[in-house]
C-alpha cells in the first residue's frame, strides 16, 4: 500500500493532481477541497489510498490520514465504491459524516450526488458501528451539515486559483454558478461542489 506521496505538484486538473516523486509523476485523484490547498510547483504531502482493479491502479489522495481512513471505511458498506466514497468526502468532512451516521441524518447523506433516500437509510444502518464517534471539537458551534453550505464559495474559488486561473476569473466563474448553489441551500441541501467546479470551468472555457 502507498500510504502517502510527497513532492512538488507538477500539474493540477479539476479532479486530480500530479505529484512528482523521485522523477516520476504520480496521478492522484482528489476532491475539490483537497485540490484547493495545492499549488502547482509547490511541495505537498498527500495521504493516499491505492484502489486495485483488474484493469487499473488508481491512487486517491487526501489532505490527511483521517480523510483516508474514512474513505476506506466508507467502502466497507455495500454499494459504496471509491468514487462514491470520494463524493461523500467532497460534500462532508470526516467528522460531519461521523455525526450524520451517529444521529441518523438522512438529509446529510442524500446531499451527496448519487445517494437517494433508500441508499441513505441503508448506509446509516451499515456504517453506524464502523465510522466511530466524531473526533473533532464540538466547540466549533457549526453543525457539520452546514459547513459545506457555508464554505462552498471559498472552496470553489480556491480550487480555481489552484488550477491557475486569475482571481478575477475565479470570482466571475463562482458568480456564474452561484444561483445553482443558492438553490441547493434554499432547498435545505448542500451545494454540490464537484459539479459546481465543472460548471465553473465550462464557463471559463466558453469565455475564452
Amino acid at each position: 500500500m502507498i500510504a502517502f506521496v510527497q513532492g512538488p505538484i507538477a500539474a493540477l486538473a479539476p479532479d486530480s493532481a500530479v505529484v512528482e516523486v523521485a522523477g516520476v509523476g504520480l496521478a492522484v485523484q482528489c476532491a475539490p477541497s483537497t485540490l484547493a490547498g495545492l499549488r502547482q510547483g509547490e511541495p505537498a504531502r498527500l495521504a493516499t489510498s491505492l484502489v486495485v482493479r483488474e484493469d487499473s491502479l488508481t491512487l486517491y489522495g487526501f489532505a490527511d490520514d483521517d480523510e483516508r481512513q474514512v474513505f476506506e471505511l466508507l467502502q466497507t458498506a455495500s454499494g459504496v465504491g471509491p468514487r462514491l466514497a470520494q463524493a461523500m468526502l467532497a460534500t462532508h468532512s470526516p467528522d460531519a459524516l461521523r455525526t450524520a451516521v451517529a444521529v441518523g441524518d438522512e438529509k446529510a447523506l442524500t446531499a451527496v450526488s448519487g445517494i437517494g433516500k433508500k441508499g441513505a437509510q441503508k448506509l446509516l444502518l451499515e456504517l453506524k458501528d464502523r465510522l466511530g464517534p466524531p473526533v473533532g471539537s464540538p466547540a466549533r458551534g457549526v453543525p457539520p451539515a452546514q459547513t459545506p453550505a457555508a464554505g462552498w464559495r471559498e472552496q470553489l474559488q480556491d480550487a480555481l486559483l489552484g488550477l491557475g486561473y486569475a482571481g478575477r476569473e475565479a470570482e466571475e466563474a463562482v458568480a456564474t454558478v452561484a444561483p445553482r448553489a443558492e438553490a441547493a441551500i434554499a432547498e435545505g441541501g448542500v451545494p454540490p461542489v464537484p459539479q459546481l467546479l465543472r460548471a465553473a470551468l465550462q464557463s471559463l472555457n466558453r469565455a475564452r
